[in-house]
């Protein structure tokens, strides 16, 4: 017997079934004991890729924007600042200029919710004690624990007018008794509740820094437009202007604009006057921006195709050069932002910018100029912190936009 013949052969004309090499037998059993099969895996691979290409730049900007997480939690902080902007004489207290000289530098009265019997709403605050200093004849105020004042809310108190227009008296918190006062954050060498200040003075420090950045994104627009596009001549006018206001230092030219503000003028006319002084100072950053894209772009093949299709010079700068570096512009202004409110701050803060009575952040840190009313009143600090956290949080939501203005790269 030859020995082939127990030799099973095979018969090559049969179709025999080859295992892909790209799929192990034991990825396949893990996917089929889960319950998910390969097919329906590269299906959604497939939808992802095709929802990536088939997706506008907004769309994009917006799927990696929201892999910053220190960029949302500053849009949430920049949303309550603009909602207590709207609504600071609701949220306040007390009438920002309401004064009582008895209270000088009362401390704060923070809410307290838990006391000995347990969880206590609405909350409570401790009554002040006042006590004369026999060495300096001032009136110390320390808590007095024995007192519990409970808070209420919507209450009726101060008149004021909603945006100036009606008037109401409803308060979002405060006592029921007009005879007794709460500072929540502590009261200032008149007697005048910080945090009523504090809150009121948001509109103007939160608004002035996007007034002034809106006439600067126009300015910087516009001249950095004409100046990148048409070049020659132009542009040499133009980035010579750029390079003498750059050069003038800061604080002297704030110096000179803001004495030339008359100081009888009224509060409102002051605040445009020191928003239109630091727009002319804060517009040539974003114009050399705008001029080195319209050099790089001047050339480009799309320009080239809308001149030859008889769009105009207007049209082609507006619909198509401009739209295609809208989101670098965008991150640039929100990073400006904070600029022009520290400007703000520091213009009031020395006396040249927002005069009182108006009220800003700029404005109540005078009050901590002198290192003794420090010493005895370290809440006369709190609008600085407010400034640190706005402008912190638009430097956040500024890099998360400049990260999300080119969605491709990793």
């Amino acid at each position: 017997m030859n020995s082939q013949d127990n030799v099973p052969t095979t018969n090559h004309n049969e179709t025999q079934p080859l295992p892909e090499p790209s799929s192990p037998a034991a990825p396949n059993t893990m996917l089929v004991e889960t319950g998910v099969s390969e097919v329906s895996l590269k299906e959604e691979v497939t939808s992802k890729e095709e929802r990536i290409y088939v997706a506008s730049q907004w769309q994009l900007m917006w799927w990696k924007f929201r892999r910053h997480k220190m960029a949302l939690v500053s849009i949430v902080l920049l949303c309550i600042v603009y909602f207590i902007t709207v609504f600071c004489n609701f949220l306040a207290p007390y009438d920002p200029h309401r004064y009582d000289v008895k209270y000088a530098y009362a401390p704060p009265q923070l809410p307290r919710f838990i006391d000995k019997e347990g969880l206590h709403f609405p909350p409570y605050v401790y009554g002040l004690k006042g006590e004369r200093d026999m060495e300096t004849l001032r009136i110390v105020f320390t808590l007095d624990e024995t007192t519990k004042l409970p808070l209420k809310f919507f209450i009726h108190g101060d008149p004021y007018k909603f945006w100036g227009l009606w008037p109401t008296d409803v308060h979002l918190v405060g006592l029921q008794s007009n005879d007794e006062t709460v500072f929540i954050l502590g009261a200032d060498r008149l007697g005048r509740d910080n945090l009523s200040r504090i809150l009121v003075g948001t509109r103007i420090s939160s608004t002035i820094g996007l007034v002034g950045v809106a006439i600067s994104f126009v300015l910087g627009i516009v001249l950095g437009g004409i100046s990148g596009y048409y070049g020659g001549a132009i542009d040499m006018v133009i980035q010579r202007l750029i390079e003498f206001i750059r050069s003038i230092p800061s604080i002297p030219l704030w110096l000179a604009l803001s004495a030339a503000v008359p100081k009888d003028w009224p509060v409102l006319r002051v605040y445009f006057m020191i928003t239109i002084i630091l727009s002319l100072i804060g517009w040539t950053g974003l114009a050399r921006v705008v001029r080195g894209r319209f050099l790089a772009l001047r050339q480009e093949d799309f320009v080239l195709a809308a001149r030859l299709a008889g769009s105009s010079e207007f049209r082609v700068i507006i619909r198509h050069m401009v739209p295609s570096f809208f989101s670098h512009i965008i991150a640039s202004i929100t990073l400006a932002i904070p600029g022009m409110i520290l400007s703000e701050t520091s213009l009031s803060y020395l006396g040249l910018g927002i005069r009182p009575p108006a009220i800003s952040w700029g404005v109540l840190l005078q009050e901590a100029q002198n290192l003794r009313a420090i010493a005895m009143a370290p809440w006369l600090l709190i609008p600085g912190l407010f400034v640190v956290i706005t402008v912190l949080a638009y430097n956040f939501v500024g890099d998360g936009l400049r990260d999300a203005a080119d969605p491709y790269a990793r």
